[in-house]
């Protein structure tokens, strides 16, 4: 089991944000996280990456409570917003820095690149431009490639698809299904948009203010099923 949750808790004030009593992820997964604005998923996601503590219950990676190891960071990477880039740097810089605390070289750097020819869409390379300069779409290719950079096992993306145009969305769509046949990686994608989760997702959880409301594996009638929640 890749992550499980006891017990989670976030409250502010005498607000409750999430309270999910529990949840497990197996490896291998591709699990999509819906839900209107507020229902908690950026908490909870931030929650998974000891970016902010629980007001109880726990997070396990790989049974290890996140709070009390670093151990799965070394196989777990992320993007959540803009805010995990150095925004001063040039992609260049950005991808040989990412790539130094893996270890990688230079060399390393622009062949794992070079594979993403496709997705940069000629617009992120080269360009002479610093991250902060580029559009919010740039932005998440950017810190997409920088995390599957660090060849995770658990990769987790907040809005992936947000900002990007269709074309780059589909070809994002392809990286994430080639990722999960080559090399079993497990995947939690929180996202609006309803056609791309279950597009790309095995399992949907539908999360409303902060409770699990449904939790079920993707057939024909999933996307229908949402939408019909969500047009109630």
């Amino acid at each position: 089991m890749i992550l499980e949750i006891k017990n989670l808790k976030k409250v502010y004030g005498d607000k409750t944000v999430v309270n999910i009593e529990y949840l497990q992820i197996a490896e291998g997964e591709t699990v999509g996280l819906v839900g209107n604005n507020g229902a908690g998923k950026t908490t909870f996601f931030r929650m998974l990456l000891d970016l902010i503590r629980p007001s109880e219950g726990s997070v396990l990676s790989k049974g290890e409570n996140v709070m009390q190891t670093d151990a799965w960071k070394d196989y777990t990477a992320s993007f959540l917003d803009e805010g995990f880039l150095i925004d001063y740097l040039t992609p260049e810089e950005y991808f040989i820095f990412i790539g130094s605390l893996h270890n990688l070289s230079q060399a390393d750097v622009s062949a794992y690149l070079s594979r993403y020819t496709e997705f940069f869409n000629g617009e992120i390379i080269n360009s002479g431009k610093y991250i902060r300069d580029f559009s919010k779409g740039n932005q998440n290719k950017v810190g997409i490639a920088a995390a599957l950079m660090q060849n995770p096992e658990f990769l987790v993306l907040d809005e992936p698809f947000a900002n990007l145009d269709p074309t780059t969305q589909i070809r994002l769509k392809t990286i994430l299904r080639s990722l999960k046949s080559e090399r079993r990686l497990t995947t939690f994608i929180s996202s609006h948009d309803l056609n791309h989760v279950t597009d790309v997702c095995d399992r949907i959880i539908l999360l409303e203010k902060g409770l699990v409301i449904k939790d079920f594996m993707k057939d024909e009638n999933s996307l229908k099923e949402l939408e019909e929640y969500f047009s109630e």
